[in-house]
Order: structure tokens, then C-alpha cells, then sequence
């Protein structure tokens, strides 16, 4: 069995590479990064094929200081068309093609067209479903809707209605499939691995203080503003909230009307550092309105950190609630500051979501039992037998 993959820069699918890799499956990945950034990622370059420059250029301009959202727009857009077109003239003849959503239009095409099957691969929810969810946020804090891109929604749509099948990690994802009216048997869910070797462990949090620890994206979909105000009623005479991950504009004008005392900003960590920061905090908290399945919870989880997470972020994959975290309603700013009151009251309550989290990740195999639920996914799709151990 021979596959394809595409991605824009990395995300899982270098994990899912390796695990292809592994089973002798991995024809070739097909990715939007130099190779200068990619072969850090471990797989040898016979099997990486890289397309880098608009991509690469579009990340250094969004980096300076003046970058138009409609030229920014507009460069997505090129380099999501060029990177199919590219692929659509490299790919050979493979039993599966998988492309991240938004990729892969042509190349799905002309792989089934050849007998193969086409797969999509989403990390989050249903576009428009996403799209709709994050535009009611906007309304609620009173800010500009920003830069309108309906080509993505028409572009993902017309994805979702070719492709063999969809992927999600979280059943919350598959969910808003469903409710958009993507028929249940075509999404298929494939929660994410954590990297064992990389978070575990290295030190407890302090007993003379409260660590509250934010990992991701500074926005208004990841619910930023219902942490801040449900940690600002946290009572506690010596509390800390690191928010760790980059500024989005979104929210930078609503930060400064938010309650920001014992908060620090730290911009993005490296993996390293998190996973340290995640050993000496006593809570990872996740109050994202939309998600996927943001791979922080499964990082926090092997550190010992328990997580407190909302409904939307795919938890109910990962954990039970009550008993290695917890999950509360997304925007419930009460049910935040409720589950962070109790577990900074309790610290045998700490101690025992911490122990029961580490052991609740190691149930999960790393990546591998990801890797194995992809590989039965696709013996089905194609049809080709298992291959005899």
C-alpha cells in the first residue's frame, strides 16, 4: 500500500509520515516548508518534496510591520492553488492520497481519477461551521468582523464533497460535520498522540502558589477573554496565569480592557520549555469556543499537569471529566472560575487528577495508536489486506 500526503508547513502529518514510514507505506509528503525547516522532522529526504516559496514569503511578511489583510489573503489563496497544481504534476500512482483541508483539490482528483482514494484531513471543525461560531464571537465583544476570504469555505466545501473520506480528531469535530450535513459514515475520527519522549514529568508545581498555565494561539476562538475574567475572580493570595503562545490581532485592542493582574505574556515556548512549564503548573486551561483537538491538553497530560477544558476543544477524546480534568461549557465564565476554585482549595484533588492523567496518556500509546487507527482506516478505504506481521 503506497501513500501520499500534503500539508501547509508541518502540523501532525510529519507524525502520521513517520508512522506510514514505519509500516512501509510513505510514497512521499508533499509539503509547503524548506527543507532547511522540514528536516528537523526526522524523515529522509528521499520522501519529502518541498514547494516553499510563497508560503515562506507569506510568513515573512505577516511578520512585518505592515502587511494588508487583503494581500495577505490574497497570498493564501496563490499558494494554496499553486501547492495543488504543484502536487498534481509530482504525484504518482498511489492506493491512497491525504491532504490537509484546503489541499488537494487537483491531486484528489486525478488520484481517484487513477483508481486511488482521496482523503481530507481536517484539524478542526467544519469550515463554515467554524466560520459561523468565531463571527458570533466577534458580535458578542463588539469588534470589526475581520477580512472577509469566502473562497476558503467554497474551496474546503467542494473538498469535503469529493473526498473518499474525512478525518477529524475529535468528536466534537465530527459532530459539526454531521450538523452541516456531511453524512456520519464518511468522518472518521483520529484523536491525536502525544510525544512521550519529549513531555513528561521533570518537577512538581510549588505548594506556596497557584500556577494556572494558557499553551496556544492568543485569540478570540481559543476564549482568552472568559480565562482572564474567570482568573481574575480566583481567590487566591499568591496566583499566577502564563500565557504562553503568539498575540493574534483579533485581540489585541480587547486585551487591554481585560483584567491582566498576576498574567504573563510569554509569546510562544519552545517545546522544550513547555513541557518543563507544564510539569511546574498546576492546571492547563482550555476555554476555546472552536477546536480540533488542540495537542496541549495530551502534552499537559503526560507533564502531570491536569487539564480544564471546555466542550469545544475534542477533551471528551482525551479524558473523563472528574477524573483526569475537567470539562466545562464553552463560554461559561462561572463554570472556569468554579472548577479553578476548586482545585486551587484542593490540592489532594491536584494531586490525584495529576497521577491519573500521566496514566490515561500512557493508555494511548504515544503516536502509534494513531498511527494504527490510520492504518486500519486505510486497508478499508483501498481494499488492500492487512499486511501479514
Amino acid at each position: 500500500m503506497q501513500i501520499a500526503l500534503a500539508v501547509f508547513g508541518v502540523y501532525h502529518h510529519f507524525e502520521l509520515a513517520h508512522q506510514l514510514h514505519h509500516r512501509g507505506h510513505l510514497q512521499k509528503i508533499y509539503s509547503t516548508w524548506p527543507w532547511a525547516r522540514l528536516k528537523r522532522e526526522g524523515l529522509p529526504r528521499s520522501l519529502v518534496s518541498t514547494f516553499p516559496l510563497i508560503h515562506t514569503t507569506d510568513y515573512l511578511l505577516n511578520h512585518s510591520r505592515y502587511y494588508p489583510p487583503a494581500i495577505s489573503s490574497k497570498m493564501n489563496s496563490w499558494n494554496t492553488l499553486a501547492f495543488d497544481q504543484w502536487t498534481n504534476s509530482r504525484i504518482s500512482s498511489c492506493d491512497a492520497f491525504i491532504a490537509i483541508s484546503g489541499a488537494g483539490l487537483l491531486t484528489g482528483h486525478k488520484v481517484q481519477t487513477n483508481g486511488g482514494r482521496f482523503i481530507c484531513d481536517r484539524g478542526s471543525t467544519h469550515q463554515r461551521y467554524q466560520e459561523n461560531i468565531v463571527a458570533d464571537e466577534y458580535h458578542r465583544w463588539n469588534l470589526p468582523q475581520p477580512f472577509s476570504k469566502p473562497h476558503i469555505a467554497i474551496r474546503e466545501e467542494k473538498i469535503y464533497s469529493l473526498a473518499d473520506a474525512i478525518t477529524v480528531p475529535s468528536t466534537v469535530a465530527q459532530r459539526s460535520f454531521v450538523a452541516m450535513g456531511i453524512p456520519a459514515e464518511k468522518v472518521h475520527v483520529i484523536p491525536y498522540g502525544v510525544r512521550l519522549d519529549q513531555f513528561t514529568r521533570t518537577e512538581g508545581p510549588p505548594q506556596n502558589s497557584f500556577e494556572v498555565l494558557f499553551a496556544g494561539q492568543v485569540s478570540l476562538r481559543k476564549g482568552i477573554p472568559y480565562l482572564l475574567q474567570a482568573f481574575a475572580r480566583l481567590k487566591h493570595s499568591n496566583k499566577h496565569l502564563t500565557i504562553a503562545g503568539a498575540i493574534q490581532d483579533d485581540i489585541r485592542t480587547l486585551l487591554s480592557t481585560l483584567p491582566t493582574d498576576n498574567v504573563v505574556f510569554t509569546g510562544p515556548l519552545p517545546q522544550a520549555q513547555l513541557a518543563k512549564k507544564m510539569s511546574a503548573s498546576h492546571l492547563l486551561v482550555l476555554p476555546s469556543i472552536e477546536e480540533g483537538l488542540a495537542l496541549v491538553q495530551g502534552q499537559a497530560m503526560a507533564c502531570g499537569c491536569p487539564v480544564l477544558a471546555t466542550t469545544a476543544t475534542g477533551a471528551e477524546d482525551l479524558f473523563t471529566d472528574g477524573q483526569q480534568g475537567f470539562i466545562v461549557p464553552d463560554r461559561d465564565v462561572d463554570a472556569l472560575t468554579q472548577r479553578m476554585q476548586q482545585i486551587a482549595d484542593d490540592p489532594d484533588l491536584q494531586h490525584r487528577l495529576s497521577e491519573a492523567a500521566i496514566l490515561r496518556v500512557k493508555t494511548l500509546g504515544g503516536w502509534d495508536q494513531y498511527g494504527e487507527t490510520w492504518d486500519r482506516l486505510l486497508h478499508q478505504l483501498t481494499g488492500k489486506p492487512p499486511d501479514p506481521h
